[in-house]
């Protein structure tokens, strides 16, 4: 299981910038200016055989400005969530009062906290200034410039000391996860599928803090659900807000193979509920969509149709995944989940023989040839699936730069329109016949 780490401190020392260098993606936003970042933003890092769950948070300012407070709380509760903490100072300034209220919260916590002490672009800087900020407390305090990436290999064996390398699960049971919005219904409709007619074979605590998994059988096999809706610190209820519950979500998505998405009828699609679905799609897992409580709608099968123009057309990204319409509180039509689930885990599993996949292949490109762009034109000469879980699919071509996204994704429902891959996304990888980078 991957461990979670998260980047603590004032605003404009520099953690957007380690964070991006850490999941090699420019996915924070980077700008001169204090308190660009203000919501929390995550990703995943991997570095040798480990791998960790990495959060960046806005930067801590107690003073007055408009933000402060829901930034104070967001990083709040990325600590809350965090087995390890990076708590980036600025190595060129003097401590400040707001360093040390920072201090203060993360003591409190009695975790590990590393400090980092960034902008100290040369080692002569670092030998000078490194041991003033012993006066945090904290054992571990390293000189680090994520500029030039001094420091890199220190801090990242730091973290990882103590981690566990990742190794496959030894079972080879579908594992899925109920994920959605808080108050959507997730711990009924977890109730009501392992009430219904099925044996709970064991309840065993997940690797995370806040997960439990559960054992159950369908039709005489195996499966396990995974519980996110679990709060480590009572009295703290901080999923009032929405955006609040993804560190959650995120980890129940890492340990599944399929992902169900529970959206309430009652209350429709909102941006959040876009967001969760993304993340389980950038993991690559199968991915089931319900519209809960279902009881409350009446007219259902106008509402229905309704509701399915809706999926479309808010949910354009993942056309391919199949819709359930369901109430956890009166289990009517649960029944349909359970075949979905299972029908998305195979098909994000399915491998495709080679000869069959170029049949379509040259049959959708004799078809509709690739637009042209300055006198050149896009010629694939063949395509094999390279991986599974996602399904991956690895195409030789002449240029690949001259794929248009319009044609990738006519290349994708190609395959779709053959192949049932039906809840799950397909990666479509394209590579110069060659090996060669450059264009021919």
């Amino acid at each position: 299981m991957k461990r979670t780490v998260c980047l603590i401190g004032r605003p404009n020392v520099g953690k957007s910038t380690i964070f991006n260098k850490l999941i090699k993606e420019n996915k924070a936003i980077i700008m001169d200016e204090p308190g660009v970042t203000r919501d929390r933003i995550y990703g995943t890092v991997n570095y040798k055989d480990y791998s960790f769950l990495l959060i960046d948070t806005g930067g801590i300012d107690y003073g007055n400005g408009n933000f402060n407070k829901d930034i104070i709380l967001q990083a709040e509760i990325a600590i809350e969530e965090s087995d390890i903490i990076l708590f980036v100072v600025d190595g060129r300034e003097d401590l400040t009062s707001d360093d040390f209220r920072v201090r203060d919260m993360l003591i409190k916590t009695d975790k590990k906290v590393i400090v980092l002490l960034n902008k100290l672009d040369n080692y002569k800087m670092q030998e000078e200034r490194v041991y003033y900020y012993y006066e945090l407390g904290f054992e571990h305090v390293i000189p680090f410039s994520a500029l030039h990436s001094l420091g890199f290999s220190e801090m990242m064996n730091t973290i990882i000391d103590g981690l566990t390398p990742l190794v496959e699960e030894e079972e080879d049971l579908l594992k899925f996860s109920i994920i959605g919005r808080p108050n959507v219904g997730k711990s009924s409709l977890i109730n009501a599928i392992l009430n219904q007619e099925r044996s709970i074979v064991s309840n065993v605590a997940g690797t995370t803090r806040d997960a439990i998994d559960t054992r159950f059988k369908y039709n005489g096999e195996e499966y396990v659900v995974i519980d996110t809706a679990g709060m480590r610190k009572k009295g703290r209820i901080f999923e009032s807000v929405e955006k609040y519950s993804l560190i959650r979500s995120l980890k129940a998505i890492e340990r599944s193979n399929v992902c169900v998405l529970v959206i309430d009828a009652s209350e429709g699609i909102i941006e959040h509920d876009k967001h969760i679905a993304s993340y389980a799609i950038e993991a690559g897992k199968g991915l089931v969509l319900v519209v809960n409580k279902w009881d409350v709608i009446e007219n259902k099968d106008a509402e229905m149709k309704k509701w399915k123009e809706l999926i479309a057309a808010e949910f354009q990204f993942m056309t391919y995944v199949n819709v359930v319409f369901l109430s956890a509180k009166t289990k009517k039509r649960l029944h349909t989940l359970m075949p979905e689930i299972i029908n998305a885990y195979n098909n994000n599993r399915k491998e495709i023989k080679t000869s069959l996949l170029n049949n379509v292949i040259n049959d959708a490109t004799n078809l509709h040839e690739a637009p042209g762009y300055k006198g050149k034109r896009l010629k694939i000469y063949f395509c094999s699936q390279t991986g599974a879980c996602p399904p991956k699919f690895t195409f030789r071509c002449n240029n690949k730069g001259l794929v248009h996204f319009s044609y990738e994704r006519y290349l994708e429902n190609s395959i779709r329109k053959n192949f049932d891959f039906s809840g799950t996304p397909i990666i479509l990888q394209f590579k110069n016949r060659n090996g060669d980078e450059d264009s021919e």
